[in-house]
């Protein structure tokens, strides 16, 4: 038996109270639907900024009805301290996915990603602090990385950041530390490699490329690829990431805990293998893809070259172990994406 799976027993058998903020959100509305279905008392907050309401009426869909009355829910906005203390009354843990989480919008729009992800982020820790919160674990990015060329990429070896979102993340690791070391708090940050999946928006100049992508390619538009097609990501399924932030919550032990670990799969893929990948899988029901070339276009200001994580940490510290490779994500999520995102 796995980590995961003594952990899901455990929680299951003896159940805790959750707060996920930016609960509306891509990764918010997954960490919900898999803390319900282990019978988990779940606090949700969001400011629907980024997020959508109809994230949580597909969870509540697909948990039971008892499971849904587990679910108290704030619309609030990380900004506001009051609601901040508001959403932290009670809970044991807390699951911080709340962020303005675009690159390209953060360097149009710095302030109001400081805004979101650093004084938010703040005011989130503060809170949890005061309140007494057990363990504190929130969303990084590989972004931190910025212009560290080595691969794969280590948790300790970073380089300088190249956006403003890098930045406001870095930062949230570095108030992170500093937390841990003057008050005694438990805290751990999951640097995310492009998360994909259910629920991940389709829409808007800032949207991830997987669901962009497929969302073009049903509507016959043009598949644009920034650079020559050759820039690599380390892609990461939804149900990896759930997996990471629960261990990371509920392992026993200071072992695992004032740190921050990569959260991937150790393997690249290709922006034109990715292209190709999604091509063969949805050309069956949409014939018009059997001979659709992508479109190359310049490459985007803030991004890097190439991306890959080193897992080792997260595996030997939380028991951390992949459930779904790339192909085996897009297989799983498929039919979502054939029915929302178009």
């Amino acid at each position: 038996m796995t980590a995961y799976e003594k952990l899901k027993s455990t929680l299951a058998a003896k159940p805790r109270t959750w707060l996920v903020t930016g609960v509306g959100g891509f990764i918010g509305s997954n960490l919900l639907e898999a803390l319900l279905r282990l019978d988990q008392k779940v606090v949700g907050l969001d400011n629907f900024s980024t997020g959508k309401r109809r994230n949580l009426v597909q969870v509540k869909r697909l948990v039971t009805s008892q499971q849904w009355r587990r679910f108290k829910f704030i619309e609030g906005d990380l900004q506001n301290l009051g609601e901040c203390q508001r959403a932290c009354r009670g809970v044991e843990f807390i699951l911080h996915q709340a962020a303005l989480g675009s690159v390209p919008f953060s360097i149009e729009k710095p302030l109001n990603t400081n805004a979101s992800n650093v004084s938010g982020f703040l005011n989130v820790l503060v809170t949890a602090r005061d309140a007494g919160v057990r363990r504190f674990v929130y969303a990084s990015s590989s972004a931190v990385y910025g212009d560290e060329p080595s691969l794969p990429k280590i948790e300790a070896k970073i380089g300088k950041p190249l956006s403003p979102y890098a930045v406001s993340k870095y930062v949230n690791e570095l108030y992170a530390q500093v937390f841990a070391q003057q008050y005694g708090m438990e805290i751990v940050g999951l640097r995310y490699f492009n998360v994909f999946g259910p629920r991940q928006d389709p829409d808007g100049a800032y949207a991830a490329v997987i669901p962009k992508w497929i969302a073009a390619m049903i509507k016959g538009e043009p598949i644009r690829i920034n650079g020559d097609g050759e820039t690599s990501r380390d892609f990461c399924y939804i149900d990896n990431v759930v997996q990471a932030n629960l261990l990371a919550a509920a392992t026993p032990g200071a072992k695992s805990t004032a740190r921050v670990f990569n959260v991937a799969l150790h393997s690249r893929t290709t922006l034109n293998a990715l292209f190709e990948m999604l091509r063969l899988r949805l050309a069956p029901d949409f014939p018009h893809l059997k001979k659709i070339k992508p479109v190359y276009q310049d490459f985007r200001p803030g991004d890097v070259r190439h991306s890959e994580a080193d897992i080792r940490q997260v595996k030997r510290r939380l028991g951390y172990r992949p459930i779904f490779t790339v192909a085996q994500g897009l297989d799983a999520a498929l039919e979502w994406y054939k029915k929302n995102v178009a």
